[in-house]
């Protein structure tokens, strides 16, 4: 599992904010320029505020966008990611999720 996975969140292709994991924190939190005129937030779950959302697990928002059942179980063989690993599940496969919400990764720099 990796420790470390940054990733864009957008809503109605727009971006919202980031979505991070650095060892077992997951963080979310809304990008200024959405605040400053966002008519609604992602999720009654994910008020709109400036302050990061901070947990040990990744947020039931996001965890309630993976893939399951035999989905999950083929995503997870097919791309060789660990089933457990929601954020990277999501990561992966956050450009075709039903609804106005995608995630995509966030390259790093020394990619």
């Amino acid at each position: 599992m990796s420790s470390h996975i940054d990733a864009s969140v957008k809503f109605h292709n727009r971006l919202a904010g980031r979505l991070l994991r650095r060892g077992k924190l997951f963080t979310f939190q809304y990008d200024p320029e959405f605040l400053a005129d966002a008519s609604e937030p992602l999720s009654l779950s994910l008020p709109l505020q400036s302050e990061a959302f901070v947990s040990d697990e990744l947020h039931g928002f996001f965890s309630g966008l993976i893939s399951e059942g035999w989905l999950r179980r083929l995503q997870s063989f097919s791309q060789k990611i660990d089933e457990t690993d929601e954020l990277l599940l999501l990561v992966n496969n956050g450009r075709d999720l039903a609804g106005a919400v995608t995630i995509e990764p966030i390259e790093s720099a020394s990619s």
